[in-house]
């Protein structure tokens, strides 16, 4: 594969409908890469992307090993009840004991394609921390706002802060002076992409027209299977169950004589 992969990585300060501090970082990451010749396109295997279990490993790895690093330059700083982590033994035995947990890296494929991913992402990199609509009224030392309670269906609600902690919270999502907000990799990159893209494009068609149109029997699949029968319009997915669910609202089972 390409010796530098291609995605594009969007970190931001963590916005989050109640403008607490949740720092993560999104990846957009194509499904396949160059060959190291730049011949050929190589695709992921269909079903399989890369190993989450060993990506998360490998990101706890490197994450501690940044640590260390910034805390051998003198880079870190540590307030209020992270000040005994300033001596060098509690320093160590914390990141120790960082290899006792698994961590979570959670990859997925986007929902509803691509185009929907990056449109989602595009709320985020291209906005502020929260916008007028949601402002509901400056009263009595304190600020009155809508949010969004994901753990109750996405419910509407309102949330009451003093205005320091209304505008500490804002500040939490002002990305510090130079921050680079995106950034792109590999054939995505800045200087590169110019030439490789155009190639990607080319070798991506090369191989759809070399693969083999297989015959499906006339009529067998006479429309897509996201296409309303009745309307011929698209159709989306507003609920799923599982197994278990679904027995539960199936109809009864007919009497047997």
């Amino acid at each position: 594969m390409d010796t530098a992969p291609a995605h594009s990585s969007l970190p931001h300060s963590g916005y989050c409908e109640r403008g607490c501090h949740h720092p993560h970082v999104h990846c957009v990451v194509p499904a396949g890469g160059l060959s190291p010749d730049h011949t050929r396109w190589i695709a992921a295997r269909p079903g399989f992307f890369l190993p989450v279990r060993v990506l998360s490993r490998v990101f706890r790895g490197k994450f501690v090993a940044g640590l260390r690093e910034l805390y051998a330059a003198g880079r870190l700083g540590f307030h209020g009840n992270l000040t005994p982590l300033a001596a060098p033994a509690t320093f160590a035995a914390m990141l120790r004991n960082l290899f006792g947990y698994d961590w979570v890296v959670y990859a997925k494929p986007p929902f509803r394609g691509a185009e929907h991913a990056l449109r989602y992402l595009g709320c985020y990199t291209h906005r502020v921390a929260i916008s007028n609509h949601r402002l509901v009224a400056l009263e009595d030392g304190e600020v009155v706002f809508r949010w969004r309670d994901s753990a109750n269906h996405n419910k509407k609600r309102l949330m009451r802060l003093a205005l320091d902690e209304f505008l500490r919270r804002f500040f939490l999502h002002v990305l510090p002076r130079g921050f680079v907000r995106i950034r792109h990799f590999g054939f995505l990159a800045h200087r590169r992409r110019a030439k490789l893209l155009p190639l990607c494009f080319a070798l991506l068609a090369a191989a759809a027209e070399s693969q083999p149109v297989t015959s499906t029997p006339e009529g067998a699949f006479s429309r897509s299977l996201w296409t309303c029968p009745h309307c011929g319009g698209p159709m989306a997915i507003v609920e799923r169950f599982t197994a278990a669910e679904a027995r539960m609202r199936a109809p009864p089972p007919p009497r047997q004589a």
